[in-house]
């Protein structure tokens, strides 16, 4: 018994030094805002220094004279960890790599792609591909507005099956919603024209981004905006998608009013003066000559079957344009695309540091 009280004894300090050392560990569980980290046998790490606190959120970006957003070297780079995390293949063609970024674009010596708290970075915590399809969404609303504004919609063979089906309650909708859309209406505020501007209804610059009449100008411009936007979106972020799209737009029927008030004949009628316009072919094409600039040596299928590399690509798409515009007269706005041309050009030279 001697013996062994002698032992407790000797060991008595060790206990109560692991004890001590259980309690600290236990402390800097409960202060830390990572707990597990915290138990490390590690030294911590250093206070970080002091720094100014973020801005603010705000519902509309701030505007600093530029077409980038602040943060946009922050989310490249954090798309390029995500990237590195899930590394795939790249000997795949276009539809199997839109999602792929470039580490050029985070080494860019643009100031703008370095900054790290502009408030538009939490404008929106929309995933990447949601924004798309609410991009796309807004698009199909549209359309949509414009069948129910046709008189002739309700009268079609499929619509009238339906109101037999529903026993007569679609044929009230329908006339409800004729009350207050009408084509008129649909002129009025989802076209672009020099009649619409002159009229202060310059809301038109933008909405006629969201409007088509023909179920095939939608599908085509969809098509490039999931495609090409999806790419962006995860890219950048949901919020410059946005941005590009909207600048996109803006431009690109600043072009077209400039074509129709001073190359344009003065004639009433189609291909005069005052023809309006409707479309996301602005909004898209700044998305999808981003993309080009971005990545001009992946291969793209011209019209879904000709493999090219993307800079041919973009030179036929600018080129088509250029000729629509010398021609005059094309049922597609070519000054249009190349007003969102230029924004996709703005963007990228920014990127790069050149402007």
């Amino acid at each position: 018994m001697a013996a062994m009280r002698r032992l407790l004894q000797q060991l008595q300090p060790v206990l109560a030094q692991q004890a001590a050392l259980r309690r600290a560990l236990h402390i800097r569980r409960l202060h830390s805002p990572f707990p597990l980290a915290a138990a490390s046998a590690s030294p911590p790490a250093p206070a970080p220094a002091a720094h100014s606190p973020s801005p603010p959120p705000s519902l509309l970006p701030r505007s600093t004279g530029s077409l980038l957003p602040a943060s946009a070297g922050a989310v490249v780079a954090a798309a390029q960890t995500d990237n590195a995390r899930n590394a795939r293949s790249l000997d795949v063609p276009l539809s199997l790599q839109l999602s792929r970024t470039s580490d050029c674009f985070a080494s860019s010596s643009s100031t703008l792609l370095h900054g790290v708290a502009a408030p538009w970075a939490h404008w929106t915590t929309t995933p990447a591909d949601d924004m798309v399809l609410m991009l796309a969404g807004a698009n199909v609303a549209v359309y949509v507005l414009w069948r129910l504004a046709d008189p002739n919609f309700a009268l079609g063979p499929s619509m009238i099956w339906l109101d037999t089906y529903t026993g007569g309650r679609l044929h009230t909708l329908l006339t409800n919603a004729l009350s207050h859309v009408d084509l008129r209406f649909m002129v009025d505020h989802f076209m672009i024209s020099l009649d619409n501007f002159k009229s202060l209804r310059l809301h038109t610059l933008l909405t006629s981004a969201f409007s088509h009449k023909d179920a095939n100008h939608l599908f085509h411009n969809m098509f490039g905006l999931y495609f090409f936007g999806s790419s962006i979106a995860r890219t950048f972020g949901p919020g410059f998608l946005l941005q590009l799209y909207v600048q996109g737009a803006l431009l690109g029927s600043a072009f077209f009013l400039t074509e129709m008030a001073f190359l344009a004949p003065q004639k009433q009628g189609f291909g005069g003066w005052n023809t309006p316009a409707l479309g996301a072919s602005a909004a898209v094409n700044a998305t999808v000559l981003l993309y080009i600039f971005m990545y001009p040596t992946n291969l793209l299928y011209l019209h879904l079957f000709i493999p090219l590399p993307a800079a041919l690509v973009g030179a036929y798409l600018i080129g088509a344009d250029l000729w629509r515009v010398k021609k005059g007269n094309s049922r597609v706005s070519g000054s249009a695309h190349l007003g969102g041309a230029l924004v996709a050009a703005l963007v990228f030279a920014e990127m790069k540091g050149w402007i």
